[in-house]
C-alpha cells in the first residue's frame, strides 16, 4: 500500500479509496480470509458487479440473499475463531523458526555487554552532537 502511494505522488487522494478498499478484499497470508469478511460475515461485492450484474451478483439478489446474511451471521463467529487459530500458529511458526536459528549466550557476573543509550537517559546539555 505505502509503494503504491509512493509511486503516485500528488495523486495519493484519488488512489487512497482505491488502495484501501484492495487491502480489505484482499486475504491475509495470516488468517486466510479478508479483513471485511471477519468483520461483516460475507465477501464483499465489488461496485463493478453492481452496475453491470455478474452471475454471483444476479443470484445474490432478493429474499434468499436475506436468508443467506443470516445465515452467514450464525457462522461468522465461528470463521472468526478458526482466522485467530490459523493467525497464533503462524506467529508460533515464526518464533520457532527464529528461536532455531538464535544463538542463546549465557552472561555472567563482570561480562561486558552493549548499552545503548536511550532519549530518556541522554544529556539534554549534549544535544544531537552527544554520544549515543
Amino acid at each position: 500500500m505505502k509503494k503504491k502511494l509512493e509511486n503516485a505522488k500528488g495523486l495519493w487522494l484519488e488512489l487512497l479509496p482505491k488502495v484501501l478498499w484492495a487491502y480489505r478484499t484482499m486475504p491475509k497470508a495470516c488468517t486466510r480470509e479478508t479483513p471485511y469478511s471477519l468483520v461483516y460475515g460475507t465477501d464483499a461485492i465489488i461496485l463493478v458487479e453492481v452496475g453491470e450484474p455478474g452471475l454471483r451478483y444476479s443470484h445474490e439478489s432478493g429474499l434468499t440473499n436475506d436468508e443467506r446474511m443470516r445465515q452467514d451471521l450464525d457462522v461468522v463467529k465461528e470463521q472468526r475463531d478458526m482466522a485467530y487459530i490459523r493467525m497464533v500458529a503462524q506467529k508460533q511458526q515464526a518464533e520457532r523458526y527464529y528461536n532455531k536459528k538464535a544463538k542463546i549466550r549465557q552472561l555472567k557476573v563482570g561480562d561486558y555487554v552493549l548499552k545503548a543509550k536511550t532519549q530518556a537517559s541522554k544529556d539534554t546539555r549534549e544535544g544531537k552532537l552527544g554520544t549515543n
